[in-house]
């Protein structure tokens, strides 16, 4: 069995579609050259990017209190709970230094993604050596870290094991209704400065920002989008999505901002919303952010600042390791923030005293859910989710075309599309005799492949005027002949749409299409960076290979789908008139239900952003009524068949008609 015909396709399309715009930013950005001109950016990047993040919550109370304090000789650690939102908890320990009279300068401390959070040696190296300089730190746990583990207890079949599988779990799920992780952990760093600014020993005039890889992505963001912070330090983050592509890394949800490249954005812009604040760029030389796009990244910023007239506000240094916040990084962070709030102190590290988690821990057993009074961020996401399905009305047939077009951003047209005709693959997926090959050119750099099941060999794409065309889970040729197809027709064709099958791709060093940081989920990723949802290219594949069918004779296709690919068929099926009847197989019956279970199983790439604010599943089941849907053995939010006792009751909850279940062929 031959798969991975084009295992890079997918790869080279996102790199020449995000090369294109990077090169046409550079383009825009070259011909600065007054600081009317920069201003005028400054303000459109602003503007930009709180499209991309969406707008925050409203301030509600902190309700802030201290649970505990350790004294030692140059300095003091209170610790700290406030509330970013009602009932959800952030942990922090405040340093606070013992020596000097205040108000002192002050900063916010991200932290990357480590399990133990604020009590990570690295951080805490900083904070104590901060604070035995004068400055006031508040090191406060990120969401799934520290003290706020989201997950604590196994709940599904792929339970997310550490932060980062926590961060893409929630995430992916606020996706469905508009939501992006990256927002709530901006949040609660805005509001870890409200609670910073409002202790008396804080200077607001000398306030900065600082974290590494996880962090450096808080301190990236929260400087754009907070304007009391008056310097930032960002280290091991800062690169350019393209470097990121072209070097095959995921990244967690949090660092994938929706529509971020379609709005023309890059990570340098973060730092030109409020140019010309004071900046330090820190990077490794051995990182895996690469070092090249962060030089690139503070080459545009250089020239901004230089438009600007004060060129030397923005720093780069660069450490000899690798990935961390090391005592290189940490010493020129010292070294510049000193500068910049004029401080007289020695930026040179002491001995590092490492406090045990349990010692720095806020709650009584370390962590805030076995308080018993504290939400988690699934919660919040499944209320919303509850209160959008209560206002959505069902959606009339006539309607969904248009609404599908918009959520999924397809073309407004398509043109009947070339084709290669393959090398035939014989005998190699029984029962069928012969297997013929065909590669449908979707768009630009992507091919569909579309696979002849049947006796006899074809050497061009020959359809009968009546077909069957299937759209497998995984791989065409593994479900025929693993007999996973709802039928088994004398003739089939059969479609692998992009990244499925024999275009699966081979990047991000992963063989499991489901990893959290697979290349299926890599590539859904920059799909909504770039706006186009990989669900939406998928059902372009799809309706391309149709139009292609359509215009060599075939008049009426009975579409299958499976799994994943029932997704697509009956998102097709909705949009093509060569469609006249629809089967699927282990379908998903409602996206409402991967946000009401903490942990589910269906994959990024099968999500559209902000979905179900428009419309669910069982509004396609219904208007595919007419074209005679049946429906085999669906899937739960565990990619799982449902219990034949509990689907009946579920169906009529969704408002799905039975009888899709009882049809005969």
């Amino acid at each position: 069995m031959l798969e991975h015909l084009y295992p890079h396709m997918l790869q080279e399309y996102y790199v020449s579609r995000v090369r294109r715009r990077s090169a046409a930013r550079a383009r825009r950005r070259v011909a600065l050259s007054t600081p009317e001109q920069v201003r005028a950016l400054r303000e459109h990047v602003r503007a930009r990017l709180v499209r991309s993040f969406g707008p925050f919550p409203e301030r509600t109370p902190l309700n802030a209190r201290i649970t505990g304090s350790l004294l030692r000789p140059e300095y003091a650690i209170e610790k700290v709970m406030f509330e970013s939102r009602p009932d959800f908890p952030v942990t922090a320990n405040l340093y606070i230094p013992r020596r000097g009279d205040g108000p002192f300068p002050c900063v916010l401390g991200a932290c990357g993604h480590s399990m133990i959070g604020k009590a990570a040696p690295a951080y805490q190296a900083f904070a104590q050596q901060l604070a035995r300089q004068g400055w006031v730190v508040l090191l406060y746990d990120p969401i799934s870290q520290g003290e706020r583990v989201q997950y604590p207890l196994p709940e599904g079949v792929r339970h997310p094991v550490g932060c980062c599988q926590e961060h893409n779990m929630m995430g992916n799920q606020m996706r469905l209704i508009g939501g992006f992780l990256g927002n709530w952990r901006v949040w609660d760093g805005i509001r870890g400065l409200d609670y910073l600014l409002s202790r008396p020993e804080t200077d607001p005039e000398r306030v900065g920002v600082t974290g590494n890889s996880g962090g450096g992505t808080l301190t990236t963001y929260l400087t754009a989008f907070d304007d009391r912070f008056t310097m930032a330090a960002p280290s091991c983050f800062v690169t350019t999505f393209l470097r990121n592509l072209e070097n095959e890394l995921p990244a967690d949800s949090e660092q994938i901002p929706p529509d971020i490249l379609r709005l023309g954005l890059d990570m340098a812009d973060f730092f030109v919303a409020h140019a010309p604040r004071p900046t330090l760029l820190l990077g490794q030389r051995n990182d895996f952010f690469d070092c090249r796009g962060l030089r690139e990244a503070f080459d545009e910023l250089r020239r901004v600042y230089a438009v600007l007239g004060c060129e030397d506000r923005v720093r780069l240094f660069i450490g000899p390791g690798n990935h961390g916040y090391s005592a290189h990084n940490r010493q020129a962070m010292y070294r510049f923030f000193n500068e910049v709030a004029g401080v007289d102190a020695e930026p040179v590290e002491m001995d590092l005293r490492v406090e045990s988690p349990e010692d720095l821990s806020c709650t009584p057993e370390g962590q805030v859910w076995k308080t018993g009074q504290a939400v988690r961020v699934f919660d919040i996401t499944a209320e919303a989710a509850r209160r959008i399905a209560a206002r959505r009305r069902p959606k009339p047939a006539d309607r969904l075309p248009h609404l599908l077009r918009r959520v999924l951003a397809l073309p407004r047209q398509r043109q009947v599309p070339h084709y290669r005709i393959l090398r035939n693959r014989g005998r190699d997926a029984p029962p069928y005799a012969q297997h013929s090959v065909f590669a449908v050119e979707t768009e630009p750099g992507i091919q569909a492949i579309c696979h002849a099941f049947g006796p006899e060999t074809f050497f061009r794409l020959a359809p009968p005027e009546k077909c069957v065309v299937y759209v497998p889970h995984l791989s065409s040729v593994q479900d025929v002949t693993a007999g996973e197809t709802p039928m088994a027709p004398d003739f089939l064709f059969a479609v692998d749409v992009r990244g499925i099958g024999q275009t699966r791709a081979l990047t991000c060093n992963d063989t499991d299409f489901f990893a959290p940081y697979g290349n299926d989920y890599f590539y859904a990723s920059y799909g909504l960076m770039l706006g186009r949802p990989c669900l939406g290219r998928r059902t372009l594949d799809l309706l391309t290979v149709l139009d292609l069918l359509a215009a060599e004779g075939c008049g009426e296709v009975h579409l299958a789908g499976r799994g994943l690919g029932a997704l697509t068929a009956a998102f097709a099926a909705l949009l093509h008139p060569l469609v006249t009847r629809v089967t699927l197989k282990n379908a998903l019956l409602s996206f409402y239900e991967l946000t009401q279970t903490p942990v589910q199983s269906w994959p990024l790439s099968a999500m559209a952003p902000g979905q179900l604010r428009q419309f669910d599943l069982p509004d396609c089941f219904r208007a595919l009524l007419r074209k005679r849907l049946r429906i085999l053995a669906p899937w739960n939010s565990q990619m799982e068949v449902w219990d034949p006792e509990a689907l009946r009751p579920h169906l009529r909850a969704l408002g799905i008609p039975l009888k899709c279940l009882d049809r005969e062929e």
